[in-house]
């Protein structure tokens, strides 16, 4: 055996120095490409590369050598050596994943193969959702994945930072609640504004210089108490940059405004005062976008109207109230209050459709036959006098018992909605049904009962008669110009196949067959999985995995279609008290009815996108103050083990969702202490390295509440049979 070994060793001898050459050089190159922008001495090269023997350190000069020959590698005056590889320059925004790193979303897509990998070292002090100037690899990362550096910050996202004030002797520090602020900021004693220690403040960024660790700021408001109920809705409203008060200015505008309607605009408009009208509403609801109103036509068929609150004929454009509305874009509705696109006294008087009062409105007005099938329709403005305001409770009570106001119009219009609904599905719609949470609060915002937000046949009426004035009046811009004239759409793309791939599989393991195999029938499917798991416990996981699973419903000025609607063009024109892209169609609608011609759409699209990204701000606003809720609930509940399910799994930790109270928290891994376990990425589940037991989405499990933090509104869980161990107790910062 040993000869044997010997002439193998021989045999390769012979070619080894010219392997070892090539490989020692393709090492350097890749090491100075992976680090382009930097120079090292052959050194630091050797250092670096762990080159330990001393036949390839000596070798290290002459491949550096011939690299700088040969145009690969420069060398400097001081013999350091540097890549001349071009790298790849781009503009992105920053996502902060975590405190070790963070990607960044190229601007333009096909600059680069997917997002940038850029390490906490190299980020140059720029934060989430900077805009930034980054430096490309030429080769991508260990793990297959572009990686970079941060040349310049182009663009702050924001400088201001809500966060808990932690006070030493000689200097205090803002602990920021925002999830993706990874760094705490200095405040020099002085510039605290007299903020005590635990209270929550507004701070503002004033100086980063290079090699400061932290950034220093100023506290520009001090919020009170942390874990009080409204010091913790106003940090909410002060982290997603939401206005406190409305502007007086705009407030000024709106109160000068006469509540009087002259007889000249009465003549103007279709008279419908004397057609029988209702709105129906949340039982809380002041502003009042919609009113339906009903009548049997002499040919035996039925008029719907469809009236809008008209807000453009009050909000003019170039005005401080449309500057303030186009800045808020949306109402934000939080747990415990409502944040106005419009001021009060147009969105809960003049614009609202409240009963008694002549209205001025916008209307979509259809006939139909007794199978729901739309005959012909008419848009215009409208002048309307509703009989009757309902809360959503009371209608459905007076269908349900056949009595009451109008009980036998709402139930022929209920059959109309449940005909018109039927059809849209059987074309194709998806049925996105979501489980809502509402919290039952005291005087001072305590959460007393958490309940579940049923969906009736009366809420789908509603529905069906605003989707369908919406599509309507899509297609009817979009005929009239033959697709050429600019108008303002909500768009949402087919999903991605991939996606729904990795959807399939976490439906599976709850025990959900969903086929994917005929993209034509994707709805199909996806209709009869929100069937079966209706009422079920999976019912909310599964439903928010299937919405993330699809393309994000947009604002455009392109006239695509929408994938979960089935509609080959829709728009939002049915609440323009609460939503700017609904004032834009109105706008846009009566410039068209008056014979306009179509302006640039470039002058619109922009205010599409900041449409949109203001919605996602009152989103995301909505679910942390909801969260909020949902951890202080929790903090205060039972202490007892609860019924859950398995919602998710990362590398850190399993996420579960507990049944009674539609709540998540999380149980870490580092405090899984009955096992190692190991994160099986392909499989989403959870591997204990000796017992093998494994835990996967869609589990039930039982598990205990051992902790809440206000703060970051996280709730901390661990499983109830965890080694049989006693409930620790929980810590409420």
């Amino acid at each position: 055996m040993g000869r044997k070994s010997d002439r193998k060793k021989s045999k390769n001898s012979k070619r080894g120095p010219s392997n070892d050459t090539a490989n020692l050089t393709r090492r350097i190159l890749q090491f100075l490409d992976a680090n382009y922008g930097d120079e090292f001495n052959s050194k630091q090269i050797i250092k670096k590369l762990e080159i330990r023997d001393s036949l390839s350190k000596g070798a290290v000069e002459p491949v550096l050598s011939k690299l700088v020959e040969s145009g690969h590698v420069s060398k400097n005056p001081r013999n350091y050596y540097s890549s001349t590889k071009d790298p790849n320059f781009i503009i992105g925004t920053v996502d902060y994943v975590n405190p070790r790193f963070a990607f960044i979303i190229p601007d333009d897509p096909t600059q680069n193969d997917g997002d940038i990998l850029v390490k906490e070292a190299d980020m140059k002090q720029a934060l989430d959702g900077d805009k930034v100037r980054i430096m490309v690899n030429p080769l991508k990362g260990k793990f297959g994945k572009s990686e970079g550096k941060v040349l310049e910050v182009l663009e702050r996202d924001r400088d201001e930072f809500v966060g808990r004030v932690e006070i030493s002797p000689r200097f205090a520090f803002v602990v920021p609640d925002f999830k993706k602020m990874h760094k705490d900021i200095f405040v020099h004693r002085g510039d605290l504004m007299g903020a005590q220690h635990n209270e929550k403040v507004i701070v503002k960024i004033s100086e980063w210089r290079d090699g400061d660790k932290n950034p220093t700021g100023k506290v520009i408001r001090v919020l009170g108490q942390a874990g009080l109920h409204e010091v913790e809705i106003h940090s909410i409203m002060a982290e997603f940059g939401l206005p406190f008060e409305y502007p007086k200015e705009p407030d000024a505008e709106a109160n000068a405004i006469s509540d009087k309607i002259t007889a000249k605009e009465i003549k103007s408009r279709k008279d419908y005062r004397g057609i029988s009208t209702f709105t129906i509403d949340p039982a809380d609801a002041k502003d009042f976008d919609d009113a339906i109103s009903y009548q049997v036509l002499p040919n035996g068929n039925l008029e719907v109207g469809v009236h809008i609150a008209d807000v453009t004929y009050y909000v003019q454009p170039k005005t401080a109230l449309e500057k303030e509305a186009y800045n808020r874009a949306t109402s934000v509705y939080l747990v415990d209050r409502t944040i106005p696109m419009l001021p009060e006294r147009l969105s809960n008087g003049l614009c609202s459709l409240r009963p008694n009062e002549d209205k001025l409105t916008f209307s979509c007005v259809f006939e139909m036959d007794r199978e729901a099938n739309v005959i012909k329709h008419w848009i215009g403005r409208t002048i309307i006098h509703s009989d009757r305001r309902f809360a959503y409770e009371e209608a459905q009570e007076n269908i349900d018992t056949q009595s009451g106001d109008f009980y036998s119009e709402l139930t022929l219009l209920n059959n109309l909605a449940k005909k018109v609904r039927k059809r849209r599905f059987d074309h194709g719609a998806v049925n996105f049904e979501t489980v809502e949470v509402k919290f039952k609060l005291d005087e001072k915002g305590t959460p007393l009962g958490l309940m579940v937000k049923e969906r009736k046949d009366i809420h789908k009426l509603i529905e069906e008669f605003m989707l369908l004035a919406n599509k309507y009046v899509a297609e009817f811009v979009f005929k009239k110009g033959k697709g050429n004239d600019t108008f303002v759409y909500r768009t949402h793309d087919s999903p991605d196949m991939e996606r729904l791939e990795t959807f399939s599989g976490f439906a599976k393991r709850f025990g959900h067959e969903f086929d994917i195999e005929n993209e034509r029938k994707i709805s199909g499917a996806l209709n009869k999985l929100m069937d079966e798991i209706q009422g079920k416990p999976e019912q909310n996981v599964l439903e928010q995995l299937s919405i993330r699973s699809m393309a994000k419903a947009k604002y455009t000025t392109e006239p695509k279609g929408h994938f979960g609607l089935a509609f080959a063009h829709y728009t939002h024109f049915t609440s323009p008290i609460r939503r700017y892209p609904d004032m834009m169609v109105h706008r846009l609608l009566d410039h068209y009815l008056q014979g306009g011609k179509s302006p640039d759409a470039e002058d619109w699209e922009p205010k599409c996108v900041h449409s949109s990204e203001r919605e996602k701000r009152a989103a995301d606003a909505e679910r942390a103050s909801i969260k909020y809720k949902q951890v202080e609930f929790m903090s205060l509940a039972e202490q007892k083990d609860y019924d859950g399910l398995v919602s998710g799994i990362t590398e850190w930790g399993v996420f579960v969702e507990i049944t009674e109270t539609k709540c998540e928290g999380m149980i870490r891994v580092q405090d899984m202490s009955d096992d190692y376990y190991e994160f099986d990425q392909k499989n989403m589940r959870l591997v204990g390295s000796k017992t093998k037991k494994m835990i996967t989405l869609g589990d039930k499990v039982k598990v205990r509440v051992v902790n809440t933090d206000i703060d970051r509104r996280t709730i901390d869980l661990e499983f109830a049979d965890n080694d049989g161990k006693k409930p620790r107790g929980r810590a409420i910062r």
